[in-house]
């Protein structure tokens, strides 16, 4: 069965070694469970802010997320001084957000049955499920990334994590579309059934993530031997660490900077699309669409991978797959500026993603691989996690100048966007060569 599998997988991925298979393997069903779980809690996130609080408070909610991001990741890093990445990513999903998903599916229930009526109180909750949803997009699989790519050497991770995100975009296609879907089909009026699914799905990561380990040979979960270069110094440990480190190293400000762009532009799309969306569906028919749209973006991304998208790094290198993304980004700023409906929005936000996930992202994780490991943990915890919601919080403001007036809020708004675009494909450049030459000299970037 591995075998056949092995050799299923040759033709878009690479050749692997069977032991090497598995490991790649299991660490797919883990990112499987992951953004599964992510993707039923996204379109969730979405639908029941809206009824909670409503789709025009979208941006304040985005920048409310940054503040409570900032807290979360300040408790992250601490923790990762005293606890090692695995047993962190096997317990944090589960105790902490599994539990709060729980309490918060009883509260869901009696506000969509009438019991609890809109106010003050609502409005609270909706902007904590706000926050607490974008925190485990963000910290749980920064999380993941960390631990694998510490555990997973360069020429490995070229053909492995495409393979990795392929199977993870196999429980966002189909998790969303099966459990959210199906408390709407038995005749269930409300998305309590769907959250509790969510929470417990989030159980399921403890013994996937022991597997891992107990099976996995020890010589595939130790990380790539770099010689540390001549400008980089001895490091302190701490929750300032990262961000000092991010700071200080124009690599990782410059991988800051390609995730800020991207989440930059893509904010802007997608709060389009929310209040387009959010006019024609209400209710859990909203929800509904919202999986609808998880379902196709992970579709989208699997098949671009099984195509063989990540050819791009394999054959042309990391620099030219970096360099593709914006260029794609241009074009889909030019189709946004001239084409206003909810079916070119729901296409172009999916096309965006899909890209994101099946090329952008597997890119930039190889990125990390020539750092120490404060880099591949802290500074890339402060990268994802609070970074991403700066970069959204600046395309929310922009999304503010909305209710000013159309035109100006498109010139506006494009205008940027296309700046951001041409920065970024210089940023990209910079990032490949950069990542190429610490790998052929077998050194730390920093």
């Amino acid at each position: 069965m591995i075998n056949f599998l092995m050799s299923l997988c040759k033709l878009s991925f690479g050749e692997f070694e069977k032991k090497e298979f598995l490991k790649f393997l299991r660490l797919g069903v883990i990112l499987m469970t992951i953004l599964g779980t992510y993707w039923m809690m996204k379109p969730l996130k979405d639908s029941i802010f809206t009824q909670l609080v409503g789709a025009d408070a979208i941006p304040y909610a985005k920048t409310v997320s940054v503040v409570f991001i900032v807290v979360l990741v300040a408790a992250y890093t601490k923790i990762l001084d005293f606890v090692p990445k695995s047993k962190l990513l096997a317990t944090l999903p589960a105790l902490f957000y599994g539990t709060i998903m729980v309490l918060f599916s009883f509260f869901v229930q009696a506000f969509q049955n009438g019991i609890i009526a809109k106010g003050l109180l609502t409005t609270v909750l909706g902007y904590i499920w706000y926050c607490l949803v974008e925190s485990f997009g963000s910290i749980i699989v920064a999380l993941f990334w960390a631990f694998s790519t510490d555990i997973t050497k360069s020429e490995s991770a070229k053909k492995g994590f495409p393979l990795i995100v392929a199977l993870g975009q196999i429980g966002g296609i189909s998790f969303p579309y099966l459990f959210i879907n199906l408390p709407i089909s038995i005749g269930f009026g409300s998305d309590f059934l769907a959250l509790m699914i969510a929470a417990c799905l989030t159980l399921l990561i403890y013994p996937l993530v022991k597997y891992f380990m107990k099976k996995t040979p020890a010589d595939l979960v130790t990380s790539q031997t770099l010689k540390k270069s001549s400008e980089t110094k001895k490091e302190k440990t701490g929750f300032i660490e990262g961000l000092r480190l991010l700071i200080s190293n124009k690599y990782l400000l410059g991988i800051l900077f390609v995730n800020f762009s991207f989440e930059f532009i893509a904010t802007i799309f997608d709060f389009n699309f929310k209040n387009a969306s959010a006019g024609m569906y209400s209710g859990n028919k909203l929800t509904q669409y919202y999986s609808l749209f998880a379902s196709v973006v992970n579709l989208v991304s699997f098949v671009l991978l099984v195509l063989g998208v990540n050819k791009i790094t394999k054959y042309m290198g990391l620099k030219i797959s970096l360099a593709c993304v914006p260029i794609f980004f241009g074009l889909s700023i030019l189709g946004f500026i001239t084409i206003n409906s909810l079916e070119f929005l729901f296409c172009l936000m999916v096309a965006c993603k899909a890209v994101n996930y099946s090329l952008n992202g597997p890119s930039l994780k190889q990125l990390y691989i020539p750092t120490s490991s404060d880099a591949k943990s802290k500074s890339q915890a402060w990268i994802e996690t609070f970074g991403s919601r700066f970069s959204k919080e600046s395309g929310s403001v922009v999304n503010m100048f909305k209710p000013l007036g159309e035109s100006m809020y498109r010139i506006l708004s494009c205008g940027l966007g296309s700046v951001f675009v041409v920065a970024w494909l210089f940023v990209a450049l910079y990032l490949g060569k950069t990542h190429k030459k610490a790998i052929e000299t077998n050194t730390n970037v920093c």
